[in-house]
C-alpha cells in the first residue's frame, strides 16, 4: 500500500492556493471517456497479498504472448530478436542504477555510452550529429516540428499522409499549446505516396514538411525531390524512421538531404514491452546543433593528454532558464539507449545489413504468400518488412476472428483510421527475422478460411 502523508485539509489548502476546485480539476485535459468513473472493473476491493498475486497472474495468462504464435504486428513497434548478452549486460549495476550525468565529469561511463549511441544514431540516421536519446519516436517527431519553427521561424508544418496517427495525435497535443500549424490528412490505399503533393504545398509559410520512411503502409518514396522543394522555400525536410533496421537495406534519410532525422529505436535492443517504455533517436545537420533539443555529449581529453567526455550541450529546462531551453524533454532513456548501442555493437554494420536482408526476403515471401489469397491484393510497389494487403472485406472483423484462432494477423487500417471507409479494408502485416515460414503459411490458410 502507498503512504499517503497528507490528509484531507492538507489536499484543500493545496488546492486553493492553485486555484482548482477540485482534484478532478487537474485532469480537464484528459478526455472525459479516458477517464476512470470509479474502481477498475475485475480487481477486488481488498485481499490478501497473496490472493491478489494470483488474481493478478490469471488476468496477464488472458494475454496472447507474441512469442508463442504467428505474429505480424507493426505499424511502429516490431518484434526482433534481442540477443540474451542485451539483457545481461544492461542489468549490470552501474548501467541499471545510472540513471543522468548531473556530475557528467566522475559519470565518465555513463557519458562514453551515449557518445557511442550518438555516434551509431548518426550514422544510421545519415546526419552529422545526433543527440543522447528521446523519450521515443512520436515524442521525438514532435520535438523536430517545434524545432523547425525556432529555426525557420515560422509555425505552418506540412504533416504526410503516411505519417504514423499516433505520430500526427502527439504533434496535435502539443500543437495546442505553441500556435503551430498542422496540416495533414489520412493516407490513400494505393501503392503511390503523397510524395507529390507534399512538393505541390511548400510555400514560403511552410516551416517543415514531415515525412515518414518507409511510411505508415510500408512504401517506400525517394526523399530527394522532396528536399529540394523544401530547400527551395527556405524549408525544412523532417524523416521518421519507425523501423531503424529498414536503414540497413535502403538510403538513409540523411543522404537524401533530409534536415532532421528522428525515430523509434525500439527495434534494436529493445522489446516489445506493452508499448514502452522505447528510445526516439534524433539527428540533424550540424548547422542546426545549437537548437537541437536534449543532450548532446562530446569527446575531449583531460589535463593528462587521457580521452575523456563531457556534457557538450544541455539546452533542456534543468540546466538552463525556462525560457531558453529548447524543450521540457528532462532526460534521456539512458537504459533504452544502452540496449540500442549495445545491440548495435553486437551486430555491426555487416550484421545489420545481415539482418536487414532476411527481413526483407521474409517480407518478399509473405507478400507472394498472401497475395495468392483469393480476394486479397498487395497495396505496394515498394517495402522494407512491412505491407499492406487489401481485402475484400473490413479488416478488423477479420484479425480479431483471427486472433480468437492465435493468429496475430497485423494491424487494420480501420483500428488506425476510425471513420475513414476507404481504408477500412486494408492490413498492415509486418515481418521480421522471428517469423517463420510455417507462421505465414498458417496465416495464409487461416485467411482462405475466413474470406
Amino acid at each position: 500500500m502507498r503512504y499517503l502523508p497528507l490528509t484531507q485539509p492538507d489536499r484543500d489548502a493545496m488546492l486553493r492556493v492553485i486555484g482548482a476546485e477540485s482534484i478532478d480539476a487537474l485532469f480537464v485535459d484528459v478526455p472525459e471517456h479516458a477517464r476512470l468513473a470509479g474502481p477498475i472493473e475485475g480487481l477486488p476491493g481488498r485481499a490478501s497479498e497473496l490472493a491478489v498475486e494470483r488474481h493478478m497472474t490469471a488476468l496477464a495468462r488472458q494475454n496472447t504472448v507474441a512469442g508463442e504464435v504467428p505474429f505480424f504486428l507493426g505499424c511502429g513497434a516490431y518484434r526482433h530478436h534481442v540477443p540474451a548478452s542485451v539483457d545481461h549486460l544492461i542489468q549490470r549495476g552501474e548501467f541499471l542504477t545510472a540513471y543522468t550525468p548531473y556530475q557528467p565529469e566522475i559519470a565518465q561511463g555513463t557519458l562514453q555510452m551515449l557518445f557511442e549511441f550518438q555516434t551509431q544514431v548518426a550514422r544510421l540516421l545519415g546526419t552529422d550529429v545526433a543527440n543522447a536519446s528521446m523519450y521515443d519516436g512520436s515524442t521525438a517527431c514532435w520535438e523536430a516540428i517545434g524545432m523547425a519553427r525556432r529555426i525557420t521561424r515560422r509555425d505552418k508544418a506540412i504533416l504526410s499522409s503516411g505519417l504514423h496517427p499516433h505520430y500526427v495525435e502527439v504533434a496535435r497535443t502539443m500543437a495546442r499549446y505553441t500556435g503551430d500549424v498542422l496540416e495533414t490528412n489520412a493516407p490513400e490505399l494505393t501503392a503511390e505516396t503523397d510524395i507529390d503533393r507534399l512538393i505541390a504545398a511548400v510555400n514560403g509559410d511552410t516551416s517543415c514538411v514531415v515525412v515518414q520512411y518507409p511510411d505508415i503502409l510500408g512504401r517506400i518514396a525517394d526523399l530527394t525531390p522532396l528536399a529540394e522543394a523544401c530547400h527551395a522555400k527556405k524549408a525544412l525536410l523532417i524523416a521518421v524512421v519507425t523501423e531503424p533496421v529498414a536503414l540497413g537495406a535502403i538510403r538513409s534519410p540523411g543522404e537524401m538531404d533530409a534536415d532532421i532525422v528522428v525515430g523509434e529505436g525500439q527495434s534494436l535492443g529493445v522489446g516489445l514491452q506493452f508499448g514502452g517504455p522505447y528510445v526516439g533517436l534524433f539527428g540533424c545537420k550540424e548547422r542546426y546543433v545549437r537548437q537541437l533539443p536534449g543532450r548532446l555529449c562530446g569527446e575531449t581529453v583531460d589535463a593528462d593528454g587521457k580521452r575523456g567526455f563531457v556534457l557538450t550541450l544541455s539546452t533542456r529546462e534543468q540546466h538552463i532558464r525556462r525560457e531558453k531551453a529548447t524543450s521540457n524533454i528532462c532526460t534521456n532513456s539512458g537504459l533504452c539507449a544502452l540496449a540500442f548501442s549495445i545491440h548495435m555493437t553486437l551486430l555491426g554494420e555487416a550484421g545489420l545489413r545481415g539482418l536487414a536482408e532476411i527481413n526483407h526476403q521474409g517480407a518478399c515471401a509473405a507478400a507472394e504468400r498472401l497475395a495468392r489469397v483469393p480476394g486479397v491484393s498487395l497495396v505496394n510497389e515498394t517495402f522494407f518488412n512491412e505491407f499492406t494487403l487489401r481485402l475484400p472485406v473490413e479488416a478488423r472483423p477479420v484479425v480479431r476472428t483471427l486472433a480468437e484462432r492465435g493468429i496475430l494477423a497485423g494491424v487494420s487500417l480501420g483500428r488506425l483510421y476510425p471513420g475513414e471507409g476507404a481504408l477500412a479494408n486494408g492490413l498492415v502485416v509486418a515481418v521480421t527475422e522471428t517469423t517463420a515460414a510455417d507462421d505465414v503459411e498458417a496465416l495464409a490458410t487461416a485467411l482462405e478460411d475466413v474470406l
